[in-house]
């Protein structure tokens, strides 16, 4: 049970004891006074009282506010560490995007990772890996922008994922969804001025039949320009050569195959209908193509040991994609394994981690973006890898938020950056995809209005 003495910053306390396994059974109270530019907290742990005197400098009310809060959250940070005896890899940070902070706390944010937020020199190491590996790719442009298309369907659902997807073999609306895709497409094209990269998702979009994956491919149209073009093919079940064939006819370069594991058993277990083989031989077969190719593992997946991991990692390497994206198993709302499992163990995913950082550096490959998530294993992270060159401008626009994100489908999320009154305003389309049909004129409409209509004019 958690007692504040501000209500408003209740939720901000309670990522904090989130992050602590077994935290949320005990009795804590959190209590707080400032006086000038002394702040002082007090958190009681099942009658143990910590108490904690922080000092900061401000001048306006919006930044006593920003320190009233963030000293808050470091004491009840403190304070659990102190009595729990134990310490997080990210310290007091809760929020999804460590990089984005480093770059607005500017040169010398390592300081502030280190010592007021309380975050390892391993992970702070990695956040300044990564600042130096998106050199050349990290641009302030407020004219920039990405286009992204959802396909919410895929050929089954596996048991860890909580995205709005759908079976395909089992869904409705198939065509009409495609009308209504395309449609956006169409009115939301003229809303970038300068395209960055285009970007299809989904679940698995090339699980659609193929008439219907052109079909959205004509409506984004064909890359002549050799803008970043990348599709997520996923799973190898649903790769052939005519599907390679008709991307590469449309000017997509780069592809994601993403096995997730290559253990048979963990495959099986997790609903997926195909072998760590044909994942083998899939990326193989895309590489013909000439494509960059994405690869995504997950460490923590059920009943992985150590080395189920290390045999993925050191498989992948072996392949040597463009980029290795590290996931770390995440229990998701709306998933099969959080239907099973309320929290997941550290056990060994940090090890798996930390080996995963080590193989694929030696291997020449650079961590380039990084985000988290609630409910994490070990409250750890995903980070991307790329090799010399490879980087996925994607990626780096979307996980720092530097540029327009023009987004399109069902549960697809636009954003609007305002460099000058540096806010982020968000549209997000409806999740269910019967809803997104019936609704796609208003969706248009709303986009329209929230980008300006005639942006690129």
């Amino acid at each position: 049970m958690l007692t504040v003495c501000a209500e408003n910053i209740r939720p901000d306390l309670q990522e904090v004891v989130n992050l602590f396994e077994g935290a949320d059974e005990l009795d804590i109270s959190h209590a707080a006074e400032y006086k000038g530019k002394i702040f002082l907290n007090t958190v009681t742990i099942d009658g143990a009282k910590y108490e904690y005197k922080d000092v900061a400098d401000y001048s306006t009310p919006l930044e006593e506010k920003r320190y009233f809060k963030r000293f808050a959250k470091l004491s009840m940070y403190r304070a659990l560490c102190d009595h729990l005896r134990v310490s997080m890899p990210w310290g007091a940070l809760t929020g999804i995007r460590p990089v984005k902070l480093a770059y607005q706390q500017g040169e010398g944010f390592e300081k502030f990772f280190e010592e007021t937020m309380l975050v390892s020199r391993e992970k702070t190491e990695i956040v300044k890996q990564i600042v130096e590996a998106q050199k050349g790719i990290y641009e302030l442009d407020p004219d920039n922008g990405d286009f992204f298309a959802g396909i919410p369907f895929c050929p089954t659902r596996c048991s860890y994922c909580s995205f709005v997807s759908s079976e395909i073999s089992k869904t409705k609306y198939l065509e009409e969804y495609v009308d209504a895709l395309v449609k956006e497409i169409a009115a939301s094209k003229p809303l970038i001025r300068k395209l960055r990269s285009i970007y299809i998702g989904g679940g698995t979009p090339v699980s659609l039949p193929k008439p219907l994956l052109m079909r959205v491919l004509g409506g984004i149209g064909k890359n002549t320009d050799g803008v970043e073009y990348t599709v997520e093919a996923g799973r190898p079940d649903c790769i052939d050569a005519e599907v390679l064939q008709i991307l590469k006819d449309y000017g997509v370069t780069r592809i994601c195959v993403n096995p997730q594991t290559f253990n048979d058993k963990t495959l099986n277990l997790l609903g997926r209908k195909h072998t760590a083989q044909d994942v083998i031989d899939k990326f193989k077969l895309a590489e013909e193509f000439g494509f960059d190719i994405n690869m995504d593992l997950i460490a923590g997946l059920p009943e992985e040991s150590f080395n189920d991991f290390k045999h993925s990692v050191d498989t992948a390497v072996s392949l040597r994609p463009a980029n290795v994206t590290i996931h770390t198993l995440c229990l998701k709302k709306g998933s099969k394994l959080k239907e099973s499992t309320s929290r997941l163990s550290v056990g060994e995913v940090a090890e798996m981690i930390d080996y995963s950082h080590d193989a694929l550096m030696s291997y020449g490959y650079s961590p380039y973006y990084l985000y988290r998530q609630k409910y994490m294993a070990g409250n750890l992270e995903n980070t991307g890898y790329t090799l010399p060159g490879k980087a996925c401008v994607y990626n780096v626009d979307i996980m720092e938020e530097i540029a327009q994100n023009v987004a399109c489908g069902a549960n697809a999320v636009s954003k609007h950056v305002s460099y000058g009154e540096k806010h982020i305003e968000r549209y997000g389309a409806p999740k269910d995809v019967k809803t997104y049909v019936e609704k796609i004129d208003t969706i248009i409409a709303e986009k329209q209005k929230m980008f300006g209509r005639g942006m690129a004019e």
